[in-house]
């Protein structure tokens, strides 16, 4: 045992022949005059006794600071996901997360360690996808980065491959050129459409009737599937969309018109929770259920070759305000669009119900053709459901 000393300071140091591999090493007991002669003493001792029983200290305590093993992408990406579970709201959009890694990620990268990965590795997983399904790539992209991030932040990796991964693809078109609107019906169609195809001559059929009650309110129609009773204030005529619900994640009022008012009227004995239940199973309707509909009704839309989406009809909504001199703040906010610029959202603290109501009923009457009494459209409802 040796004290190495510069003007009061140094180390203490045990000098040794390794067992292991016969060469000399010095071992590091702690700094001088910080660490007395008996904990140094101590310290000596403890290591004595790992060459006397043929093991080389320093060996000795390397293994016992190695890092926990290295998971596979896959391991990652399956804890990864556990973790954020509880923060997702909507249960599809969890199994989505994963399922795009299942069928793109993991056949490449599945069984690599994390620290393995190269940029080229994650290039292989999105060059198939990368021009021809630019979304899907987008969002695979993006789940592979925040695996290897949290692979990162473990001490598994020390870089991130996806930050280049770009450099070895091709250019994509830009966003702007790529992204497909929702095709829409021509605002100027929807009055014949509404008239020939959800009301007069067919027959009574619960997704008809959400179609209609989705086109006269504007909403999206995941909002009107899971529409409850208890959202309702039929006194009021108000519809309150609640936060979990909405896509800003903010409550929402809808002010509703006379005919939306018979569509309710029409529906209270179909189900004790749901304003549109399902009529055989009694549970909220699938997302393609609307979609199926305007697919068999062929219902045109401003996309050649396409059929309209129930969310075209907000598009159109949209239209038909810009062009019949609606403001656009009361547009925006019928459609329940958040405000972008946060100095007027800070300004904005109502949401304009009674105008936007005026608003509503007037969408509402272009959409009948002409204005029909409130008591007829309930009597002619009720009578087509017996």
């Amino acid at each position: 045992m040796h004290a190495s000393n510069t003007k009061g300071h140094g180390k203490w140091v045990l000098r040794y022949v390794s067992p292991v591999t016969g060469k000399r090493r010095n071992a590091g007991l702690g700094s001088y005059p910080e660490i007395g002669i008996g904990e140094v003493g101590k310290r000596a001792s403890a290591m004595r006794i790992e060459l006397a029983e043929g093991k080389d200290p320093l060996e000795e305590k390397a293994k016992s600071e190695e890092k926990p093993s290295v998971p596979t992408f896959k391991e990652a990406a399956e804890t990864l996901h556990k973790d954020l579970l509880p923060g997702w709201r909507n249960p599809k959009h969890a199994q989505q997360w994963i399922n795009t890694l299942t069928e793109y990620a993991f056949p490449k990268l599945g069984g690599k360690l994390l620290h393995e990965i190269q940029p080229g590795d994650v290039a292989e997983v999105l060059k198939p996808i990368w021009l021809t399904k630019a979304e899907t790539a987008s969002r695979v992209k993006q789940r592979i980065h925040a695996v290897i991030a949290w692979g990162w932040a473990h001490g598994h990796c020390q870089s991130n491959p996806v930050d280049v991964v770009e450099h070895l693809l091709a250019q994509q078109p830009g966003k702007a050129t790529r992204t497909q609107h929702h095709p829409a019906m021509p605002w100027r169609d929807i009055p014949e459409f509404v008239k020939k195809h959800l009301r007069s001559g067919t027959r009574p059929e619960v997704t008809r009737t959400l179609l209609e009650f989705v086109i006269l309110t504007a909403c999206r129609s995941g909002e009107a599937r899971g529409m409850t009773w208890d959202e309702v204030d039929l006194e009021a005529k108000v519809w309150t969309i609640p936060a979990v619900r909405m896509k800003a994640a903010l409550p929402h009022r809808v002010p509703l018109s006379p005919r939306v008012m018979a569509i309710l009227e029409s529906q209270k004995d179909q189900h004790e929770t749901l304003v549109f239940p399902s009529i055989r199973d009694q549970v909220e309707l699938s997302d393609m259920a609307i979609t199926s509909l305007l697919r068999r009704l062929k219902a045109h839309s401003d996309t050649p070759g396409r059929i309209a989406t129930a969310h075209g009809f907000r598009s159109s909504f949209r239209d038909w305000c810009s062009e019949n001199g609606y403001s656009r703040d009361l547009a925006e906010r019928s459609l329940a669009h958040t405000i972008r610029n946060q100095v007027e959202a800070a300004y904005h603290r109502t949401d304009l119900l009674e105008q936007r109501r005026g608003l509503m009923n007037d969408w509402g009457t272009f959409v009948l053709g002409s204005r029909i009494d409130y008591k007829a459209m309930v009597a002619t409802l009720l009578s087509a459901k017996r």
